[in-house]
């Protein structure tokens, strides 16, 4: 399905309250009774008589101070090959994959009403494989016909307004974001869009390898034309023609590496600024046929993008600007085509790109579509089964003690002046803390879903999506809004709220014990808690205010010492490289790493403090420091293929989870000592690296 579930990026855990209860005055605010209880559970937790590390998982073979993550990790993958229908397979796979269960429990139970029927009814439309295959092209037959009539381009706009309305990703994409100079104030935005390959560089390079996928594109978007009724000359030239429009928008685009710097794509102008800059398509005539809000202000975030695309529209023959529609209308279609359809959409854009050799089942696939689409129906459900209170209760007081670690940290930074340390501290304490799910669920009343139309119900989801999002336009932020849905395995932060956001899909076992090592505890979820927030100041996130304004908060001085500690982080994860060759991107991964070094030495920090501070004894033959980074490396085993790892490297803000274990541990002091490694070990860093 769209979404491909397998590409988790952070993560954070729940702890329970006595993991949390670190500090003094937190502790003396609570009942005398309930304090004695937390001070009995931590206590137990200090001094525990296994730890949680996964001794198996192990590989004693490997010294960890020559490669930790092989170390902490190599009897894992050596157990857990990647299964043909996977790309990749990780620790927090396998919560998905507890998560999913219970999806498809509540989807398959008889018997539901209201929005959680819809849900299942929508589950069971995707799952109906002989409905699908004799409804064929039904459900995108009009839109094909519609895209054939064009004739004059001054039709476009609402041509593609019309695709936009069902999420068919056209030429460009155009929306409601908060406005980053007024983070209360949602606006319009125009952003550019439209390829069908991972990444611009995929049309560009000339190298061996690009060139042999290129030409493989070319012929699968030939067989999907063939499929849908071309003949094969007609194929072969619209293929052709899809190849030729795209790349000439990914030549246009701005690549991913300069679109980390927010201030790079915000170009506040009025609707007639935009017009005057592209006469050639009507926005006005688009904005109408979208059924947007009237406005005047527009955010255009990349302006010579929209001046290349219209220069498009206005040179390229009608019949390649049919072509490439058509193509994007049954490219967004094709996994719930008939079969010839999602098999071959399959081979490319799976097996080719990334080495997966079979199918995910097809109730995997199903419940995915289906959270993607009605997640918070969904959700309501799965937090109703898998998530109670106390779990919430518990994380909320963990955040505060990570929250507490980075305040220290911030005050005793050396290169920060005694201005910025303020600021930085009032940003801090203005984070909300967001667990679980949304406060407010949402309505899907209006959303009419039958059992038997599953590309039609895909439709209607994507056009009540899309209009939620338009009404936003000229609205103010609503900051109880979440981007991810309950069950989703994942984490993030949002620099326009200043806020973290943990769905109640990754605060699950096996990752959180109860009542287990809190040493391990610490490394696995203290660390990526400290990484959300350590994402509020990284390379983007500090360009953004407690509010979540675009605005500069530093001194000249202190934002040239930010740039000199991250510019060490960008290079040293730019030397590293997979599958023998590719080498990671330190630019586009700098704000990950930087809030992976700086979660895990803050989970350090938080730990020493509490629990640490009362507990030395070795369990399982490592001391609580070691266990730590070993929680810490454990989160990250996977096994993954060759071409997975070249497409994570080329369009992911995320290196490879090996450096993401190995990275942050080579950069600390403190991992040197707890494993007894000396100077010039592969996991000491002569030029050790720190920003938080």
């Amino acid at each position: 399905m769209r979404r491909q579930a397998v590409a988790l990026t952070f993560f954070a855990l729940p702890l329970a309250a006595a993991l949390s209860a670190t500090h003094d005055a937190s502790l003396s605010r609570e009942h005398p009774a309930r304090e004695d209880g937390r001070r009995a559970a931590l206590a137990a937790q200090s001094s525990p008589k296994a730890s949680s590390v996964q001794i198996d998982a192990l590989d004693r073979r490997i010294d960890p101070c020559s490669d930790f993550y092989q170390f902490a990790c190599g009897g894992w993958m050596a157990k857990n090959p990647v299964p043909a229908d996977r790309r990749s397979f990780g620790r927090f796979t396998e919560v998905e994959e507890r998560n999913f269960t219970i999806l498809r429990r509540i989807l398959e139970t008889p018997g539901a009403e209201g929005d959680r029927k819809k849900a299942a009814d929508y589950y069971a439309a995707c799952m109906d494989d002989a409905r699908i295959e004799s409804n064929g092209l039904t459900a995108i037959a009009a839109d094909l016909a519609t895209v054939d009539e064009l004739t004059n381009p001054d039709d476009l706009p609402v041509l593609v307004a019309h695709l936009h309305s069902y999420a068919v990703p056209a030429l460009f994409t155009f929306g409601a974001r908060p406005d980053a100079r007024d983070a209360t104030a949602e606006i319009a935005n125009l952003d550019q869009g439209g390829l069908s390959l991972p990444d611009r560089e995929y049309y560009l390079k000339s190298d061996e390898r690009s060139v042999e996928l290129r030409r493989k594109y070319v012929a699968h978007v030939a067989q999907v034309f063939a499929l849908a009724g071309a003949t094969p000359e007609n194929a072969t030239a619209s293929a052709a023609a899809v190849l030729a429009v795209e790349t000439a928008l990914a030549t246009a685009a701005v690549d991913r590496v300069t679109r980390r710097d927010p201030t790079m794509t915000q170009h506040l102008m009025t609707l007639n600024d935009l017009q005057a800059m592209t006469p050639n398509f009507s926005w006005r005539k688009y904005a109408t046929a979208a059924d947007a809000p009237r406005f005047q202000a527009i955010n255009v975030a990349v302006p010579d993008y929209v001046k290349a695309l219209d220069a498009l529209v206005s040179s390229v023959p009608v019949a390649d600007l049919k072509a490439y529609l058509r193509w994007k209308v049954l490219h967004d279609s094709a996994d719930l085509l008939p079969k010839t359809f999602a098999d071959a959409n399959f081979d490319f854009f799976s097996r080719t790109l990334t080495g997966q050799q079979e199918q995910e089942p097809r109730w995997r696939r199903c419940v995915s579509e289906t959270d993607d689409q009605l997640g918070e129906a969904l959700g309501k459900a799965f937090v109703a089964e898998a998530f109670g209170p106390q779990a919430k209760a518990d994380m909320l007081r963990m955040v505060q003690d990570i929250k507490g670690a980075m305040r220290q940290d911030i005050d005793l930074a050396p290169w920060m002046s005694g201005e910025t340390k303020k600021a930085a501290i009032v940003k801090l304490d203005a984070v909300v803390d967001r667990i679980g799910y949304p406060d407010t669920w949402r309505d899907y009343a209006t959303l009419r879903v039958t059992r038997d139309d599953a590309l039609g119900n895909r439709q209607r989801a994507s056009a009540f999506d899309r209009a939620r999002t338009l009404k936003k336009i000229g609205q103010p932020v609503d900051r109880g809004e979440w981007s991810m849905t309950p069950a989703t395995v994942n984490a993030y932060y949002s620099a326009a709220r200043n806020n973290i956001n943990f769905p109640a899909g990754i605060l699950q076992p096996p990752f959180y014990k109860p009542g287990g090592d809190a040493a391990v505890n610490y490394g696995a979820a203290g660390a990526v808690i400290g990484h959300e927030l350590s994402h509020g100041f990284d390379d983007q996130g500090r360009k953004f205010d407690a509010q979540g304004n675009l605005r500069d908060w530093w001194t000249a001085a202190d934002a040239n010492a930010f740039e000199q500690r991250a510019s060490c982080v960008a290079d040293q994860y730019s030397g590293y490289t997979v599958d023998g060759d590719t080498h990671i991107n330190g630019r586009l991964t700098l704000g990950e790493n930087t809030a992976d070094n700086g979660g895990l030495r803050l989970a350090l920090m938080a730990y020493l403090t509490g629990p640490g501070a009362r507990n030395k004894a070795k369990v399982d033959g490592f001391t609580p420091e070691q266990r730590l980074f070993l929680g810490w490396a454990q989160s990250w085993c996977e096994s993954t293929r060759p071409e997975a790892e070249r497409l994570k490297a080329a369009t992911n803000p995320h290196s490879s989870n090996r450096y993401r274990a190995n990275g942050p541990a080579s950069n600390m002091p403190e991992f040197q000592k707890a494993f007894a490694c000396k100077a010039g070990a592969p996991m000491v860093r002569g030029d050790a690296c720190r920003v938080w």
